[in-house]
């Protein structure tokens, strides 16, 4: 298929950046169905190729996913539109929701209509595991890899890095037995070209907090707010709940900006809106913001949001020219492969804990031997959610409904059973 026109791309991007619920599967899945299945703008492999670097990067790979597939067809203005558009919808929602959790708390009807849309969306991911697991998982080795990454992620909470640093050392040393994937048009770049883009995007980055800090002094509460998401932005290797406990840890406990419940509370809302988790991180600024007033909490959600988000776009702008000339050589292309495999059972790990959460209300830390996971209260299963996750895979797969359509009736429905309910 012939390549998109700008507007073309810029319609799909503004669409997925609305429909991106889920979280990371949630998202790779809808970016895969709609790149990749339906339009053809990438093919299997570069998408594959993309979402291996992206997972090796910090912050938000789903977003970082979206940014270089609109590079990757429109150069850098691509990327730029497709990442904004990734983020700004969910960033809306969660500001939104934050206004009306500081003024009133929680919303159940709000909350019930997000329950919907998760439910549908974890039909959306469970067809995408599938898919993907068998364009990737080709042989033996790659099915035993996925496999050691999910037992590793679920049971014992390995770092994710180290998960896919193994992974690619397992491929490098199995080089000798692969063959390098497809050849594909690659982007020569220099190295002038490639340090003159990481300076560019360095001081798009920093330069707004440095003067922040000229005009406020380092011990202002939106330069501390700006200094502390800068540094949570390089060390996000895994998404949002790798860094979960350390945020929290810091935001409650050192800097007193929310409670432990406020945060819990700011976590359900970044999961059940569109975007990237990380924009929990948008919800913690604006409490932090809201100790000095209103205006003050948007000035802290802004600054929070851009040294989230800038860092994403000058890993992939300064990359992006590399990653399918990396994905060319023996080597590199073997490394690849396994960490292709091994994000098969990340994404598997992201599915099993998304359902479990869309579809239990209470989940149990259980341990056996060195092993620890989750494990589902059965009677506190969510006939609701199950009804709708069940519909929504009927709509998709078999009447071949939209993504908008299906995720506005299932939201639908969820409001409906909570005003039945009342």
């Amino acid at each position: 298929m012939a390549a998109p026109t700008l507007a073309q791309a810029t319609k799909v991007w503004a669409k997925i950046g609305l429909l991106s619920f889920g979280g990371p599967a949630g998202q790779i899945a809808l970016m895969h169905r709609e790149l990749v299945e339906t339009r053809d703008w990438l093919s299997e492999q570069q998408f594959l190729n993309a979402l291996n670097f992206c997972m090796l990067l910090p912050g938000p790979e789903a977003m970082q996913l979206a940014t270089y597939s609109g590079w990757k067809m429109h150069g850098e203005k691509g990327g730029l539109i497709a990442g904004l558009l990734f983020v700004i919808p969910g960033a809306l929602v969660i500001l939104g929701l934050s206004v009306i959790y500081a003024m009133f708390g929680r919303v159940p009807l709000v909350e019930a209509a997000f329950l919907g849309i998760k439910a549908a969306v974890l039909a959306i991911v469970l067809e995408a595991l599938v898919k993907v697991s068998k364009r990737a998982a080709k042989t033996a080795n790659f099915l035993w890899i996925a496999t050691a990454a999910f037992v590793a992620l679920f049971f014992f909470a390995i770092p994710f890095p180290l998960v896919i640093l193994v992974a690619a050392i397992v491929g490098a040393l199995q080089a000798r037995n692969s063959r390098p994937h497809e050849n594909t048009e690659t982007q020569e770049v220099s190295w002038q070209q490639t340090t003159t883009t990481a300076l560019k995007w360095l001081v798009i980055w920093l330069a707004p907090l440095a003067l922040l800090i000229a005009i406020s002094g380092p011990d202002d509460l939106m330069v501390s707010i700006g200094l502390f998401f800068s540094k949570l932005a390089v060390v996000t290797f895994g998404g949002a709940y790798a860094v979960l406990a350390y945020m929290a840890q810091q935001a409650v406990e050192n800097f007193n900006w929310l409670s432990a419940a406020e945060m819990i509370d700011g976590l359900g809302l970044a999961e059940t809106t569109p975007g990237p988790l990380i924009l929990v991180t948008q919800f913690v600024g604006f409490k932090a913001g809201l100790q000095q007033g209103y205006g003050a909490a948007f000035a802290a959600s802004a600054i929070v949001l851009w040294v989230t988000f800038a860092p994403c776009f000058l890993w992939i702008f300064t990359g992006a020219p590399y990653i399918e000339k990396l994905g060319n050589m023996p080597k590199i292309s073997a490394a690849l492969g396994a960490i292709t495999a091994a994000v098969v059972g990340v994404i598997a790990n992201l599915t099993v804990w998304f359902g479990l959460h869309v579809l239990f209300a209470n989940l149990e830390p259980q341990t056996l031997g060195p092993a620890s996971f989750l494990w589902p209260q059965w009677a506190s299963i969510n006939l609701i959610a199950l009804a709708l996750a069940t519909l929504a895979g009927i709509l998709l797969l078999k009447l071949h409904w939209g993504l908008f359509k299906t995720l506005s009736l299932c939201g639908a429905l969820g409001m409906a059973a909570k005003l039945i309910a009342f």
